[in-house]
């Protein structure tokens, strides 16, 4: 017997997010305001990631792994007064942060989240 498997918006190339075994994947978010500064693209995503986590059926205090991509990793401090303030205390998921060249020079951050249901 096969585990159902769910897809949240989805086009032909992706789904926004997979659930699948108690667990739902996100696919790497990203500002659609990229004129924004790195803190207020990461304000952006994180309001995302709440949203697809609510449609998903579970929230922020289920995040069991985060990847979070940099355009420049001299923002990681911008970035993480955002994202410290977001994560519920005691609820700190497993993380990677990294430098990377995004999918558009425009982008200064993407970040992806697995979260229990």
């Amino acid at each position: 017997m096969s585990t159902p498997i769910t897809r949240l918006h989805t086009n032909a190339r992706m789904s926004q997010a997979v659930i699948a075994n108690g667990f739902v994947f996100l696919a790497g978010q990203v500002a659609t305001d990229p004129a924004k500064d790195v803190a207020g693209q990461t304000r952006e995503i994180l309001d995302k990631i709440d949203a697809l986590l609510a449609q998903a059926g579970t929230d922020k205090t289920r995040i069991v792994q985060a990847t979070i991509w940099l355009a420049d990793h001299t923002t990681f401090e911008q970035m993480n007064s955002v994202w410290d303030a977001w994560v519920p205390a005691g609820h700190a998921p497993a993380r990677a942060c990294v430098e990377s060249a995004l999918a558009r020079p425009v982008l200064s951050v993407e970040i992806g989240v697995v979260a229990a249901l």
